[in-house]
């Protein structure tokens, strides 16, 4: 790490919470960069999979068992 960055650090360190949280959401809001070509994969995969729901070939699931599953 660079002292330029150290320096940063301590001086952000140094800001109110409100400021430190907006300095936060704004740098990594400047690395979420979208993808298009994810966004189009996922959207195909949203299409396939409510035509398989209306056909019939992929059943709906209730919230409550899914998040049961995964519980410990």
């Amino acid at each position: 790490m660079s002292n330029d960055t150290k320096t940063l650090i301590a001086r952000v360190r140094a800001l109110p919470p409100e400021d430190r949280i907006a300095l936060v959401e704004d740098v990594l809001d400047s690395l979420d960069h979208a993808d298009p070509d994810i966004d189009r994969l996922w959207a195909r995969e949203a299409t396939d999979r409510v035509a398989a729901y209306r056909r019939g070939a992929l059943a709906a699931r209730d919230l409550s068992d899914v998040i049961a599953k995964y519980r410990p």
